[in-house]
């Protein structure tokens, strides 16, 4: 992984679900937990999920959020 996956990462838009059309930097933390117990989706969308988790879990959120785009 290098920074441009990471920036992709933070502004990969879910694509389905509750918080579909929420990028995934702003997805609440409860619902990326659910999917740490439950198991990421296969493909890149579980690995870009899976950063985000451990993002939020470091407390680097707001560290990172100069480098959103607005959607």
């Amino acid at each position: 992984m290098d920074s441009k996956d990471l920036v992709e990462a933070i502004n990969q838009v879910m694509p389905y679900g509750k918080y579909k059309g929420r990028q995934l930097l702003d997805l609440p933390e409860p619902y990326l937990v659910w999917y740490h117990s439950n198991g990421f989706p296969k493909g890149k969308l579980g690995s870009q999920l899976a950063l985000i988790y451990e993002v939020k879990l470091n407390g680097l959120e707001g560290m990172l959020r100069r480098f959103q785009r607005k959607p």
